[in-house]
C-alpha cells in the first residue's frame, strides 16, 4: 500500500508514514471515522488543542519555546492555533449579529457630534461604527499580531535581550493573541447570554489581555517581576510608537484617496 499524502510505499502493518508522518488510512470514509477524527483533534481532553490551551496558562514558555526549537508533536502548531481562534471569532460575530444586535446599538452623543463636525467631513474613517468593527474583528486581530511582534522585538532589542529574532517574536505574539482571542470570544458570548453590558465585557477583557501579556513575557523571558514590569512598559511605549506611525501612514493614505476622488 502507499501513503495517501506523499505516495511513499508502506508496509500494511505501519500506522504512520515514515516519510511525512501522516496517519495511515485503511477504511472508507464514514460518519464514524469523521467523529473519531473530530474527537481526537478537538474534544478529547488529552488532545493537543486542550493541552495547548491549558499549558498556555500553566507553562506558556514550554509551548512557545518548544515550537521555536522545533518540537511539533506535543502541542498544536501556532498557525493552527491562531486559525482556530479566528474561527471562534467568526462564530462570535455571527451570534452577535444574529442574537445580540442590541448590544451594539449604543449611542455616544459626543462621538456622533464629533463625527458629523465640519473637520470630519473628509475623514474616510469617520463613518466606521461599532457594528462594522465587530464584523471585521478577524481582520483587526490578524493585523494586530505583526504590530505587537514589532513592539516586543523593538522593546527587548533596546533592553539588550536579543535571544529571539523577529520571527520568533512573531511566534510568541501569535500564541499570545490566539489565547486571548479564544478567551475573549468565549467570554463575550457567555457574558452577553447573561445580559451583561458589552462595554463592561470589553473593559474586563482589556484588563485581562494586558495582565496576560505581562504573564507571557515574564514566563517566556524568565525574568523577575520588577524586571518584567520595566520590559512591559517598554513594550507599551514601543506599541504606542508603532501604532502612531501606522495611524499617520493611514491618515496620509486617506488624504491621498480623498484628493484622488476629488480630482
Amino acid at each position: 500500500m502507499a501513503c495517501k499524502n506523499c505516495n511513499t510505499a508502506l508496509d500494511s502493518k505501519i500506522n504512520f508514514c515514515s516519510n511525512c508522518g501522516a496517519k495511515t488510512i485503511r477504511n472508507r470514509l464514514t460518519l464514524k471515522t469523521i467523529w473519531v477524527d473530530i474527537n481526537e483533534e478537538f474534544i478529547s481532553i488529552d488532545n493537543k488543542f486542550f493541552k495547548t490551551f491549558i499549558h498556555l496558562f500553566t507553562k506558556p514558555e514550554t509551548v512557545i519555546n518548544e515550537f521555536i526549537n522545533g518540537t511539533r508533536k506535543t502541542h498544536i502548531s501556532v498557525i493552527q492555533y491562531f486559525a482556530i481562534s479566528l474561527t471562534l471569532v467568526g462564530i462570535q460575530v455571527f451570534l452577535m449579529n444574529t442574537f445580540f444586535k442590541d448590544a451594539l446599538d449604543i449611542d455616544f452623543p459626543f462621538m456622533d457630534a464629533f463625527n458629523t463636525s465640519e473637520s470630519q467631513k473628509n475623514n474616510p474613517f469617520s463613518s466606521i461604527n461599532l457594528e462594522q468593527y465587530n464584523n471585521y474583528q478577524s481582520v483587526f486581530y490578524i493585523l494586530s499580531v505583526p504590530i505587537s511582534a514589532i513592539s516586543t522585538w523593538i522593546a527587548y532589542w533596546i533592553a539588550g535581550k536579543r535571544e529571539f529574532n523577529f520571527t520568533e517574536h512573531l511566534v510568541i505574539n501569535l500564541y499570545y493573541s490566539a489565547q486571548v482571542v479564544i478567551i475573549t470570544s468565549v467570554l463575550n458570548i457567555l457574558f452577553l447570554c447573561l445580559g451583561i453590558n458589552y462595554y463592561v465585557i470589553s473593559t474586563f477583557v482589556s484588563l485581562f489581555t494586558f495582565a496576560y501579556l505581562f504573564y507571557i513575557l515574564k514566563r517566556v523571558f524568565n525574568t523577575r517581576f520588577l524586571e518584567t514590569l520595566s520590559y512591559f512598559f517598554l513594550v507599551m511605549i514601543a506599541f504606542g510608537f508603532v501604532f502612531i506611525v501606522i495611524m499617520i501612514l493611514a491618515l496620509i493614505f486617506g488624504i491621498i484617496i480623498t484628493l484622488i476622488k476629488k480630482a
